[in-house]
Order: C-alpha cells, then structure tokens, then sequence
C-alpha cells in the first residue's frame, strides 16, 4: 500500500497499523530524517512532494491501494513555488484564502493523478476529509453529502472529484476525520491549539454556552479505520471516524482550564476571533457527527479512552508534548 503524509500524526499511525497487518507500505515524506524513520519501521520510504503527480502516478501503479492523508495544512508544507504563488499572487489580505485554493488545488491534482493509475484496477483509493465540510447544527451521517457553505466547504471539490472516481472504476472512499484527532504525539493538532490559546489568554474560554458540539477519534482508532477501509470499502463509500459523536465545547474547555490551573470563562461569538485568532470559527462550530454506520456495516469499534479522558491523563500538559 502507498500512504501519503506518512510521517504525519495519522500517517504514521496509519502506517503502522498496515505493518502490524502484514502489508507491504511504502510512505511519501519530505524529509531525509522522516524517510530514515520510516525506513528503521520496516517501510519504503518516497521522498517527494504531493505536488509531483508523476510520482504519486508511479507508486499508485504499484500499490494494491493508497492512503491519502497529506493535506497543507500549513503554509510551510508548500514548495517554494507554491509559497511564491500564494505570496506574490494578489492582494495581502487574501493570503490565507489563496493558501486555501492552492491547498485544494494540489489535493484536487493529487486526486487525480491516484484515479489515472487505479482505474479499472481493484486497488483502493482512501481519502482523508474533515468532518466540517457537512452542514452544522444537526447530527451527520455517514451518506450525507458535504456542504459548501460549511466551515470546511471548502475542501468539498476534492470530496465531490472523489466520490466521480467511484463512478468510474475505482474503488474510492473517504474517510472524514473529526476535529479533534488525539493521541500521543499530537503537536499540531487543534488541541494542542487549544491548550497554547488557554495558556497565552489565562483562560479557556467557549462561546456562549459553549453548547455546541465537536467529536473527536482517538489516532489508533482512526488508523484501524482506514485500513479496514482500504481493504473492504466498497466504491463509493463515506466512513466516519467518530470515536465520540459531539462532545460540547464547553466540557473540552473546561477540561482544558483544569490541567492549565486557570480559569473556563464564557465569551461571546462575536469575541471568537479576537481570543482565538484563525481559531475562532472553528471553537463556534457545531459539528455533531454519527459513526452508527461506520460501526454496524464494517465492525469499526474504537478501543482508545475518549477525548475527556485523554485530556484528563495529562500528557498533553507535560514534558515535551506541546514543544
């Protein structure tokens, strides 16, 4: 199998959960020390970019299936080419939405390319998406389709170019990913987000009564999830790594407030973007998500404590885990 993001949070628990299955993985990093680490695992490593559609074509033709959870997250993740694009290509105030397209556009491509190698093969394809391209304020099943007018709407033309693949030959699925993906390791994720704001504000503050809900998947969980995905899903389908449907925001800051020793402080929406920054519409969101049919048509069963108590054990607030 070829994994993308490989050395990434998910990623490498992907990759290791393939391993211990008794696959053969080879896994795309950036970096010389990423494919080393790699390598030591037991993995072949593939040193590239998800913007080289030649190469991602070339492992994809050798792959019984692909992972993809390479995503830019972060400006930094881009090529100097791309960083170049984005920064000289307009008006300063539209950096992060050009940083947006160009993100997409490159998952669009990447996408692309992975359907020209497995058409009409067996082999699956087996996307990451976040649960916040689906309609907020109501509980989302797995059939549901995303919305553009989502906070994460935006990603929903990688969703849609997916879901046209599936109708053409390949084995295509996707796998949405809540917010929250915890587990040891996690640095960039938007806990540690959450945990960085608390500390630099003196608070962990909600919105209003902080009723709104976000769910969350242990990364061990989410790792059995797609593989399981890449060897049964059939055409088509929309799994949902949901440890936990919703847990309200406000019980996550709270949480959050008690291992900092500072204080859960309500605020108001209007207050969400000067507390948390590039954070304050996603804390306002309400993004329930059911896994009822991930569990009942594919046995998925997560085995990790949930997010309440991950945050409660405590290592995220010690040694090195936010550094």
């Amino acid at each position: 199998m070829f994994v993308t993001g490989a050395s990434g949070f998910i990623g490498s628990a992907v990759v290791r959960e393939l391993l211990e299955g008794g696959h053969e993985v080879a896994g795309l990093v950036r970096s010389k020390e990423a494919a080393q680490r790699l390598e030591a695992s037991g993995t072949r490593a593939v040193r590239g970019s998800v913007e080289n559609t030649d190469l991602l074509r070339r492992e994809a033709a050798e792959a019984d299936a692909v992972i993809h959870t390479a995503f830019y997250h972060k400006f930094s993740h881009a090529s100097l080419k791309m960083k170049l694009k984005i920064m000289l290509g307009g008006s300063p105030a539209r950096t992060p939405a050009r940083f947006m397209e160009a993100a997409v556009e490159t998952e669009l491509r990447a996408i692309e390319a992975f359907g020209a190698s497995l058409s009409g093969r067996s082999g699956g394809l087996v996307i990451a998406m976040p649960t916040m391209t689906l309609t907020p304020g109501r509980l989302a099943a797995e059939d549901d389709r995303g919305d553009a007018s989502s906070i994460g709407g935006g990603r929903l033309a990688s969703e849609n170019a997916l879901l046209a693949l599936a109708g053409s030959g390949v084995r295509a699925s996707l796998v949405r990913l809540p917010p929250i993906v915890y587990g040891t390791g996690d640095r960039g994720g938007l806990l540690p987000s959450l945990i960085r704001s608390a500390r630099s504000k003196g608070a962990a503050a909600y919105i209003g009564q902080g009723a709104n809900r976000w769910p969350a998947v242990h990364r061990l969980d989410a790792a059995r999830l797609f593989k399981l995905a890449a060897e049964q899903a059939p055409a088509g389908t929309r799994f949902h790594a949901a440890g936990e449907e919703g847990v309200p925001f406000r019980q996550i800051a709270e949480a959050i407030a008690q291992q900092v020793n500072l204080p859960a402080k309500r605020i108001e929406a209007a207050e969400a973007s000067s507390f948390y920054g590039w954070l304050g519409p996603f804390v306002s969101a309400d993004n329930p998500v059911s896994s009822a049919l991930t569990r009942e048509r594919f046995g998925w069963n997560p085995q990790e404590r949930g997010l309440l108590a991950e945050i409660a054990q405590g290592d995220y607030f010690a040694g090195n885990q936010l550094r």
